[in-house]
């Protein structure tokens, strides 16, 4: 992956309910998810979702399909992982390592 491509991932993902849409999409796998039920998980409003997936379409981190009425948006995974590739091709002066970070628990939201 060249640089300017990795800055137009990286840019799209950078926005919470973005990042949100794509890491529903990566969980869901290779068989997506309609455009709907993505806007009815997250409470976003359609023409909102439209706006976030057109921007992670641009960056090639989603694909979308036509099935019977609905559009079918799913994670361009050959994508994914040029982007992570990119990150960590120079990981370690380029010698083997072992990953050093652990899953993170997820952080409980604050309330008001």
């Amino acid at each position: 992956m060249e640089s300017k491509a990795a800055v137009i991932a990286l840019s799209a993902l950078a926005q919470g309910s973005r990042l949100e849409v794509y890491r529903i999409l990566v969980q869901a796998g290779p068989e997506g998810m309609a455009a709907s039920e993505i806007a009815e998980r997250l409470g976003i409003p359609a023409n909102t979702l439209s706006f976030h997936l057109k921007a992670l379409s641009h960056a090639e981190l989603v694909q979308s399909r036509q099935d019977g009425r609905f559009v079918i948006y799913s994670t361009n995974y050959e994508q994914m992982n040029a982007l992570l590739g990119f990150l960590t091709e120079n990981c370690c002066a380029g010698r083997s390592c072992v990953p050093v970070s652990m899953p993170v628990a997820p952080r409980k939201r604050k309330t008001s």
